[in-house]
């Protein structure tokens, strides 16, 4: 089985560089590697054998080019360039899909997610996947609603048959665009989480949209994929509500990392936009980001 390992990655060299380090003890190796980038200043240098594509920025556009230049592999397995994997990842993953042939989707069982806190390091996660390789592994197989973006793998004979691209009217971070996507190709192989493929998501800050455009995703893009019906409506008010109230309550105390006040800012231009009947999720690209801190 071929696997295709795909990072999109923007304005995040550094993180590239360490993500490349890790790939590299993988005790079954990616039969490709490709990075989606706007340039090299966004990878830096890249030992031979990885390939870069270079395009516009934005999650989905930048993950559609990987799924354009994926004639020969049997699976794609997209990371982003702060997911750490443990060494034996990829050989499960390819036993996995092996043993299983309905399972379409795949995502890892993430031991330690620093994406709602100040984030991890590597060395942190490294002694996570350790400890956590000591103990007997749960092999079994959950079945989910979609994959987690920042780990999840897909078969690449439906996405070719079936033409299935990211939503590229889910711009910037795309924000859910993985919860689309997992449910479309939910159509043609079972969505599982498996338990014994492990890995640590740092959650590093930098880089990422800033906090008012990411508040007026956190309303524009639940609208619109129930709309599309992809998302559940009741799911969707639900995300909305939480994302509210998380605002409204930590405002006047922020978290260090988090730009309360901007996410706010956009829920509330976001529930402006829903009023007049203009809410759509790339009004994000016209709307003022703000000098806010972290998103």
């Amino acid at each position: 089985m071929k696997i295709a390992v795909a990072i999109a990655t923007t304005g995040r060299p550094d993180v590239v560089q360490g993500a490349l380090a890790d790939l590299a003890h993988q005790g079954r190796p990616a039969d490709r590697i490709i990075l989606s980038a706007t340039g090299p200043e966004d990878t830096g240098p890249v030992p031979p054998g990885v390939e870069v594509l270079t395009g516009p920025r934005g999650l989905t556009r930048q993950r559609n080019a990987v799924l354009a230049a994926l004639d020969d592999a049997d699976v794609v397995l997209f990371l982003d360039d702060d997911f750490v994997m443990a060494p034996d990842y990829l050989a499960r993953l390819d036993a996995l899909l092996g043993a299983h042939s309905a399972v379409g989707i795949v995502t890892g069982n993430v031991l330690a997610d620093g994406i709602g806190t100040a984030g991890l390091n590597m060395g942190q996660a490294h002694q996570i996947l350790e400890r956590a390789m000591t103990t007997p592994r749960d092999a079994s197989l959950v079945e989910v609603n979609n994959a987690y973006g920042c780990n999840m793998a897909f078969r690449c004979a439906p996405i070719r048959a079936h033409g299935l691209r990211f939503d590229e009217r889910l711009p910037l971070y795309g924000w859910l665009e993985d919860v689309d996507f997992s449910r479309r190709a939910a159509r043609y192989g079972r969505c599982v989480q498996a338990r014994d493929l492990l890995g640590v998501h740092l959650g590093t800050k930098g880089g990422r949209t800033s906090g008012r455009r990411l508040g007026y995703s956190q309303v524009a893009n639940p609208v619109y994929l129930a709309a599309a019906r992809t998302m559940r409506r009741g799911h969707a008010l639900r995300m909305i509500a939480r994302n509210l109230a998380a605002n409204i309550a930590r405002s006047p105390w922020p978290e260090p990392w988090v730009d309360r006040r901007g996410r706010l800012g956009g829920n509330l231009a976001a529930f402006g936009d829903l009023l007049r009947g203009r809410l759509h999720p790339e009004r994000v690209l016209t709307l003022e980001s703000g000098s806010h801190g972290q998103p």
